[in-house]
């Protein structure tokens, strides 16, 4: 049975983690051509890793992706930078309309189609993002991207023990896999498991594809259990001064969330 929330308490915890979970990255089509220059870092596939950018950055991403977007709507790559960078400075419904219009052109695509659900489920549409990424999804070949969205899915309706299933699923595909392991670790915090979130994350930080957003999960879950000097020098170290900056801007903004840090620490 899907865990519920029933009191206010725990209504405000889940706000907390599942706006901690990071829906698994989704890899973008290849790409020969030269794309356009752009603030923040760009996956092999040509796609915006949109963990780490700042809210300055993603603002300028929206401005770079929205030309070349404007210049060509049936550039895939393009509407999925866009649409990445629109998510990243919170235009989520933007961000839907644009993978829309995508869909239609490129009906069977599923990198298409799984950026969809993920635009539709940060929009809070999670029931047609559930849809929509099962519909992309080949049961005979199944892709871990979409398994790991499916997760983050079901963990916004409250169905973490299928979350994790998918999440098992996509790390048997992709053992070790940073970005799975990151929404199995905010599942965890979801059902109070702060012990075992934590083991999760240290394990998806060691990979050197783990993404910014890892380490700053972690910190915070190190500051659920008390441990707020190590999750501060935590974030302080390893990183470029301006990351390290935004990284406490990410944990004291989640720290701000009235009654959340007392709920988790309570109900855990």
């Amino acid at each position: 049975m899907p865990s519920k929330p029933n009191s206010r308490g725990g209504r405000a915890a889940r706000s907390f983690a599942l706006g901690a979970i990071a829906a698994v990255a989704l890899a973008g089509c290849q790409s020969t051509g030269r794309g356009p220059a752009t603030t923040g870092s760009l996956r092999p596939t040509g796609t915006l890793v949109t963990s780490d950018l700042s809210q300055q950055n993603a603002l300028a991403a929206v401005q770079t992706w929205g030309a070349a977007y404007g210049k060509n709507e049936k550039d895939q790559r393009a509407a999925l930078n866009y649409a990445a960078a629109l998510r990243a400075a919170g235009q989520t419904s933007q961000a839907v309309a644009v993978m829309r219009k995508a869909v239609i052109l490129h009906p069977s695509d599923r990198t298409v189609l799984a950026a969809f659900g993920k635009a539709l489920a940060e929009d809070g549409q999670f029931r047609e993002a559930l849809s929509v990424v099962q519909r992309a999804q080949q049961r005979d070949h199944p892709d871990w991207q979409l398994l790991a969205t499916e997760g983050a899915i079901l963990d916004s309706l409250g169905d973490n023990n299928g979350a994790r299933e998918r999440y098992s699923q996509a790390l048997v595909l992709a053992p070790g896999e940073p970005q799975v392991l990151n929404n199995l670790a905010m599942s965890y915090v979801l059902g109070r498991d702060l012990q075992k979130a934590e083991a999760t994350l240290r394990q998806a930080l060691a990979s050197p594809k783990a993404t910014t957003r890892v380490r700053q999960n972690l910190a915070l879950v190190l500051t659920l259990q008390g441990k707020g000097s190590e999750a501060q020098a935590f974030v302080s170290g390893g990183s470029p001064s301006g990351q390290a900056g935004a990284n406490m801007d990410y944990l004291q903004g989640m720290v701000a969330q009235p009654n959340t840090w007392a709920d988790l620490k309570k109900e855990s």
